[in-house]
């Protein structure tokens, strides 16, 4: 075999190598001792407090499924931690540069064409966040009103439902991330700021004057949040949900939501004080991967 030929061969092997492991994120975190872990800059459950630091409720429980991932695989694992957008989280789970997602996405089926979803581990309700003398009651007051979207979010298409079946007219204003989009509200370039609960209630809780702002209204849209991994993977999907599911069992979740919604909170050492919904006991008393679609708001 001549070197071109071998050359040719090599480089076909190690192309293979590197597809198979791209599609075993176990074999591949075990081999390199290191995993990338998906996390939001500001997300009610993911965020961070600036110089690489992320925290939050889903931040800590992704990081204690990587210390089980890492007792499975015989060595403690090296976190890259991977700040990801409403826009470019999906492609990068796909692409492999973050093997596990936990953000705040909302689980639904055109998602689940393209990635694959732990179970649920938070079920988010979207609402309306605005300044409290505003005057604003609900989806019916947005009539003449600019609300702030962050882009690549479900809030967009819940908000067209609305303003279709209630016939009112309001412009919409996105915000590259929830930050950017709080400060439309904070700044008055926004009427209001619709979103994921825990998102509107953290960001408001770390504002300047959180009583500045209420939430009000009707529920908009029920979304089951879950981590989001690579598809057709389903070893490691199972000891993701293993994970999750041992901590629902020993009650460390929801120590962990306590500590993160109904505790003080860094930076600002203000509680977000949302308690735990009984949609999200449902979820974790019976853990599952159903899509939004499979909620309805009652």
């Amino acid at each position: 075999m001549n070197k071109h030929i071998l050359a040719i061969v090599c480089a076909a092997v190690a192309a293979g190598s590197a597809y198979a492991q791209s599609n075993d994120t176990l074999a591949k975190i075990k081999s390199s001792g290191a995993i990338s872990l998906g996390v939001r800059d500001s997300s009610g459950l993911s965020y961070t407090l600036g110089n690489g630091k992320y925290v939050g409720f889903h931040t800590e429980m992704g990081e204690r499924i990587i210390a089980d991932l890492g007792k499975a695989a015989g060595k403690e694992l090296k976190i890259t931690y991977s700040p990801v957008t409403s826009q470019n989280r999906i492609p990068l789970v796909q692409n492999g540069t973050v093997d596990l997602e936990c953000g705040s996405t909302t689980n639904n089926s055109a998602r689940a064409r393209d990635v694959a979803f732990a179970v649920t581990t938070y079920v988010e309700e979207v609402r309306i966040l605005t300044k409290s003398n505003s005057g604003i009651q609900g989806v019916k007051d947005l009539n003449g009103k600019t609300v702030a979207v962050t882009t690549g979010t479900t809030s967009v298409q819940t908000l067209r439902k609305s303003e279709r079946g209630t016939d009112i007219d309001f412009k919409t204003v996105m915000g590259k991330d929830h930050a950017d989009s709080f400060l439309l509200l904070e700044s008055g370039r926004a009427d209001a700021f619709v979103m994921d609960g825990s998102i509107l209630a953290a960001n408001a809780s770390k504002s300047r004057n959180a009583s500045d702002y209420k939430m009000v209204g009707e529920v908009l849209s029920v979304e089951p949040i879950a981590c989001m991994l690579r598809k057709g993977d389903d070893a490691f999907k199972k000891a993701v949900d293993d994970s999750i599911k041992r901590q629902i069992a020993d009650g460390s979740l929801a120590k962990l939501y306590d500590k993160w919604f109904m505790q003080p909170t860094p930076p600002t050492n203000t509680k977000v004080g949302l308690p735990l919904s009984e949609a999200t006991k449902a979820a974790w008393a019976n853990p599952n991967d159903k899509p939004m679609e499979e909620y309805a708001v009652k």
